[in-house]
């Protein structure tokens, strides 16, 4: 079995670490720089960056944030937020991302999916998806053509940082991006994000089980017992977390407290 990694998160507006509630709310928690070498020195497996305010503004990830980041934690880097292009991509490789989240645009335009991975790899390709619990009727894109018929769905996707509502069923999204090319999967429960009520063990564990790339939590992190709880009972790969790394726990209490509970994790 793999280990389990443990990524903290840094949301970024205005060149700062921000934390809130559904990307609302939000508190200056940091330098970005500072914080990734911080973690990076305490063990972390990954670090996440992610410009919550860079779709919402028209603009593309701060390159400048991305390589400050990259030069003080040499441990691999996904980076993302208001990726439209290929070349915003190639842009966040060089910057020295390892790998690159796209959320909306994939919505709007899944060729990119498909695209990036032929150009720069599956591995290098994360498709970010947010969910929040709905009931919807009706069909998937596409279904008509194939005279499948949609199942009403449980988890409903969002784009645009949580602020708008698609008509697409978060495990039928989840299966599509596997196939046109993703390599990861970085799932938010929208529903729990910044509340500190735990991960969606209902939500993480039936995109996991659906498929064979692998599956990041994120969203609700309230501590060890919780990060337990999504990479045992939701059976993701990996858990990202902010708020709890941010302002309470440190990093190697937590991962030594996931090896006490036989969770095999990185040292």
């Amino acid at each position: 079995m793999l280990a389990k990694r443990i990524i903290p998160c840094l949301d970024i507006k205005g060149n700062r670490v921000v934390k809130g509630t559904r990307f609302a709310q939000l508190r200056d928690a940091g330098d970005p720089g500072s914080l990734a070498a911080s973690y990076a020195a305490q063990g972390a497996d990954e670090l996440a960056l992610l410009d919550i305010s860079a779709t919402g503004e028209n603009r593309g990830t701060s390159l400048a944030v991305v390589s400050s980041v990259a030069s003080r934690a040499f441990i691999p880097l996904l980076a993302g937020g208001g990726v439209r292009t290929l070349d915003d991509i190639q842009a966040l490789l060089r910057a020295g991302a390892d790998k690159v989240a796209i959320n909306t645009t994939a919505v709007l335009n899944p060729r990119l999916i498909t695209q990036a991975a032929k150009r720069f790899g599956s591995q290098a390709v994360v498709v970010a998806i947010d969910a929040r619990r709905a009931n919807l009727d009706g069909q998937m894109p596409g279904a008509t053509q194939r005279n499948i018929a949609c199942r009403q769905a449980a988890w409903q996707v969002v784009i645009r940082a949580g602020s708008e509502p698609t008509q697409l069923d978060a495990l039928w999204w989840a299966r599509m991006v596997e196939r046109l090319g993703a390599g990861e999967i970085l799932l938010t429960s929208m529903d729990r994000d910044g509340t500190r009520l735990g991960y969606d063990i209902a939500l993480t564990r039936t995109i996991a089980r659906a498929v064979n790339i692998p599956v990041i939590a994120s969203g609700g992190a309230s501590g060890s017992a919780s990060i337990i709880a999504v990479l045992r009972e939701g059976r993701a790969d990996a858990a990202l977390a902010a708020s709890i790394f941010h302002y309470d726990r440190a990093l190697p209490r937590v991962k030594q407290e996931l090896k006490n509970a036989g969770i095999r994790v990185r040292t």
